[in-house]
């Protein structure tokens, strides 16, 4: 076996994958007729798929020549669809060791005690009297962006945040998205990555967005976030040779795998590279509460909030730790996420169906993130050294590196 029939036997085998779970390939660019073929007749049975992705393993794990980061890259992404297959099959995981499997990290537990911290933090900063969950529901409706005004707002904040990324990253000549507003969903926004630089960015008109959602999505989804890291790995990897590689492997992103940890915590930590600091506080003060009809004396206080909420964020990988290891029921991990993510009982809801579809995924995103951090100011990308930052930033959302080969 070669890299490149390896690589080709994984784009097929992923996309075999995917006719028993819909969400499973996330991205698909390659050759159709290797899509129609995985469409043809009746679906592969999992068992015959788990051996082909044993063959694969094996086989890949003996090569010694060529180069180690594809190959490293294809055992990382082919572990995860093995594991994923036998999740399909009905293995059950544990929430730590999904995660692992999957992503590539143990996520490790967060007492308690931290999220009480942050809320008592909390009961500082927001205005009133009561419980503090209320307090940041009265202070957040204060934020929300009108429907009316979410595309003005949207349209602004993604602008900015392309203008800022590509004065440090070369986008192809191609590089273009379509904003869509929908309903039904789970997620809050989404990012279908076409091929060929160019996206369909859908935002959850089901769930009233505050104003510091407006700028996270559009830097989150598009500029320097999904858009960007798949425009790019397209571009150097998947194009054919001499633009690109040809290494065909790119033009399919299996979203359970451990592509999706770098994915996620390079879209939210993107956000502060794009918008450092008081960057961020001026621009939203200044360009989109002034667009939504809001009134800017409110940012401030909306930021410091904000900084709380990153150390509750981690609060959703405790429901679903909880949740899905069988230590809480449906009731039980609700009223978690109403205690400790400061959501309604409706919005705990809704996230509760998210990790219902897409279970120990909720990791990537906080504790994504903040491996991501970790690792670029390990680099040097502080926060001190801006060009830096982006350099670094660039680097990985243009590499194939997954978090066992950044140490994470």
């Amino acid at each position: 076996m070669t890299l490149g029939d390896g690589a080709i036997d994984y784009v097929n085998l992923v996309l075999a994958v995917g006719r028993h779970d819909a969400n499973f390939v996330d991205a698909y660019y390659g050759p159709e007729a290797w899509k129609a073929v995985a469409e043809a007749g009746e679906p592969r049975p999992l068992a015959a798929l788990r051996t082909e992705a044993q063959r694969l393993l094996e086989g890949l794990a003996t090569i010694s020549d060529g180069e180690a980061i594809r190959r490293d890259y294809l055992l990382g992404q082919l572990g995860a669809v093995e594991a994923h297959i036998a999740r399909l099959q009905g293995h059950v995981f544990s929430f730590a060791d999904e995660a692992e499997a999957l992503y590539q990290v143990r996520p490790p537990v967060v007492p308690e005690a931290t999220f009480d911290a942050a809320l008592a933090r909390l009961d500082q900063i927001l205005p009133g009297s009561g419980s503090v969950q209320a307090r940041y529901q009265q202070a957040r409706e204060k934020v929300l962006v009108p429907v009316d005004r979410v595309d003005a707002v949207f349209q602004a904040a993604i602008a900015e945040a392309r203008e800022r990324t590509r004065r440090h990253a070369t986008l192809p000549t191609t590089d273009h998205f379509r904003v869509e507003y929908v309903t039904g969903k789970s997620w809050s926004a989404y990012n279908w990555y076409q091929g060929g630089g160019s996206s369909v960015i859908q935002v959850n008109l089901d769930l009233p967005i505050a104003m510091d959602r407006a700028l996270d999505l559009a830097a989150h989804e598009g500029y320097p976030g999904h858009h960007v890291y798949n425009a790019l790995l397209e571009q150097r990897f998947a194009r054919p040779e001499p633009e690109g590689r040809g290494w065909v492997e790119f033009t399919v992103y299996p979203l359970f795998s451990p592509q999706s940890l770098i994915a996620e915590g390079t879209a939210n930590f993107g956000i502060e590279v794009a918008f450092p600091g008081a960057e961020r506080l001026a621009f939203e003060r200044d360009v989109l509460f002034p667009l939504a009809g809001l009134d800017p004396a409110e940012a401030e206080r909306w930021a410091r909030v904000q900084t709380e909420m990153k150390t509750l964020a981690f609060a959703d990988n405790e429901a679903a730790r909880g949740y899905l290891d069988g230590q809480l029921d449906r009731a039980q991990a609700e009223a978690f996420l109403v205690k400790y993510s400061l959501r309604t009982e409706a919005q705990a809801a809704q996230r509760l169906r998210f990790i219902d579809t897409y279970r120990s995924y909720v990791i990537n995103y906080n504790l994504g993130e903040q491996l991501v951090r970790d690792w670029v100011n390990r680099q040097g990308g502080t926060i001190e050294q801006p060009t830096r930052r982006w350099e670094v930033f660039v680097d990985l959302i243009s590499s194939p590196r997954l978090p066992k080969g950044l140490g994470l």
